[in-house]
């Protein structure tokens, strides 16, 4: 997988010159929470989604809405009611007046200021009439590849979801930390050995077990290990001689994070429900970049209205995990496409200034 736009770009993404150039408003503040349907079961290591519950955020102002979903982060108990209940107690506050800069003010990192941010850039591309990409003096954002991943599940399963993805050109597949494993990585192989292949453990393996599978990881020739170990047991990846990329995903969620563990990592995954919104997301990815490390987006699942603003944060990605619609009954309207294993989202279902 490689990247749309060279990482080296972000070097010249002005964030504070944009934020600067905003005006203030004071927009009414409407929350909801909805409760999404999967078409089927989703596991990973240690949990199973059957639903998704999202908040849905409105801020309106001069007859203009914007909009955002934020899911939060299950396993920080970041969870949909907290992040309503943050929202409407922030709301006598955000009606006197804000900007993009209150976010970090308002709400600490995770999905209340994720909805927040990612609303305000919407109303403001409405207030402005240029999208979202322009208001940050980006490029016309283009369709990015992206993986498709595949849940744990049996070697066979998992084989057979694999093989459905037809228009794939890149697949994660979620381990289980067990015995299965190793069969799961050879089968989906097999099954699929035309595409780029990632794994993610979500914390399910041990330095024995991981040094164990790197037989089966090499020979299925995969190129990213996701968040191999529990969080705070990061430090015994110093200890090991890997020839695989490993990236971090749950251990990162905030800049304090990144400087503290980025040594161990040679990726970090940023997902804006972790870190707080587009704004701290593309802050986020500059400094892993400047650090040396590759970027990555990905999603805690949602509809395409939470994909629209990582799809601008993934314009500067080398690896790209924006699949969540495609687990969903029904997906918001418009809604991103995905077509030849990339996504678009255009017309966007957010940030597109209409």
């Amino acid at each position: 997988m490689t990247a749309a736009r060279p990482n080296a770009l972000l070097d010249s993404l002005d964030i504070d010159g944009a934020l600067a150039r905003l005006e203030p408003c004071a927009p009414c503040v409407d929350v909801a929470i909805v409760r999404r349907p999967l078409a089927e079961p989703f596991r990973i290591a240690g949990h199973i989604f059957e639903d998704v519950e999202t908040v849905l955020l409105r801020l309106e102002t001069e007859g203009h809405v914007g909009h955002a979903e934020a899911a939060g982060v299950f396993y920080r108990g970041d969870m949909p009611s907290n992040i309503q209940t943050a929202l409407v107690d922030a709301a006598p506050e955000i009606e006197k007046g804000v900007s993009q800069a209150s976010a970090a003010r308002l709400f600490p990192p995770g999905g209340a200021r994720n909805a927040f941010d990612c609303a305000l850039w919407d109303l403001q591309a409405k207030l402005t009439g240029l999208p979202v990409s322009r208001l940050l003096g980006m490029a016309a954002p283009e369709p990015l590849l992206t993986t498709y991943t595949v849940g744990n599940g049996t070697p066979v399963e998992m084989a057979a979801k694999a093989a459905s993805y037809s228009e794939a050109r890149a697949i994660k597949i979620k381990l289980g930390g067990n015995a299965d494993d190793e069969s799961r990585i050879a089968t989906v192989r097999a099954a699929r050995p035309d595409v780029w292949l990632a794994v993610d453990a979500n914390r399910s393996l041990t330095p024995t077990s991981l040094l164990s599978l790197l037989p089966a990881l090499e020979a299925a020739a995969v190129k990213l290990i996701e968040q191999p170990f529990a969080v705070g047991d990061d430090a015994a990846l110093a200890g090991l001689d890997l020839p695989i990329l490993v990236a971090a995903d749950e251990s990162i969620q905030t800049a304090d994070d990144l400087e503290r563990l980025a040594h161990l990592y040679q990726a970090v995954n940023i997902k804006l429900d972790k870190c707080g919104g587009l704004t701290d997301g593309l802050r986020l990815a500059k400094q892993a970049s400047a650090l040396g490390r590759d970027v990555m987006v990905g999603n805690m699942l949602g509809s395409s209205l939470a994909m629209a603003p990582a799809f601008l944060l993934g314009q500067y990605c080398s690896i790209v995990d924006l699949d969540g619609p495609i687990f969903l009954k029904d997906d918001c309207t418009p809604g991103a496409t995905y077509r030849s294993g990339h996504i678009d989202c255009a017309p966007h279902p957010w940030g597109d200034g209409r």
